[in-house]
């Protein structure tokens, strides 16, 4: 049962999904402000992104990104790596472990970048995003339902991309735009 917090009182909760990534909630709560309302809420473990970078290009900064098919979308997306967060593992933790399996990369840097919430208003799940720097290729390991391609690109045709609608993953737009001002403040 969530834990009443910023003055909610939870009158009732029950699970009405429980799958394989993530639980649907129905609550009954009181918010601030007095107001009674029914809550669904979708309960996610929290999960990481990375932005993998190859600061030693003569090209300038290269963005490691992967595409793959996502079900929901009905569409091939380019976006950053990322995963669940496993239970009893910590953010950093996970961040190192998706970053080996989906690319086959491993980062002898690891630097938080931030964290949000990709949808507030029903779903409890927080996004970590690690720059990861100093990569080291090496051998992927998919799950079995993962299908990857990575690549490698400039940083400034990944804002093109984004701005373009050829990227369209949200947790890689909020990431990348981080990230272009970090390299910004840098130059």
């Amino acid at each position: 049962m969530p834990v009443s917090s910023n003055h909610t009182h939870v009158i009732s909760s029950k699970t009405v999904f429980s799958g394989r990534v993530f639980s649907v909630d129905a609550d009954e709560v009181e918010e601030p402000g007095g107001v009674r309302v029914r809550r669904e809420v979708v309960r996610h473990p929290g999960s990481i992104v990375i932005l993998g970078v190859d600061d030693h290009s003569r090209r300038g900064p290269l963005l490691l990104l992967e595409r793959q098919y996502r079900y929901a979308a009905a569409a091939r997306l380019w976006e950053l790596p990322a995963g669940k967060i496993d239970p009893g593992e910590d953010d950093l933790t996970a961040a190192k472990r998706e970053l080996l399996e989906e690319t086959g990369y491993t980062a002898k840097k690891w630097q938080r970048a931030l964290k949000f919430y990709p949808s507030p208003g029903f779903l409890d799940e927080l996004m970590h995003v690690f720059l990861a720097r100093e990569l080291t290729p090496g051998k992927a390991r998919p799950e079995d339902d993962e299908r990857i391609a990575v690549r490698f690109f400039p940083v400034p045709q990944v804002i093109r991309m984004a701005l373009s609608g050829k990227i369209m993953d949200g947790k890689t737009l909020a990431s990348l735009f981080w990230l272009q001002k970090k390299l910004a403040k840098r130059a």
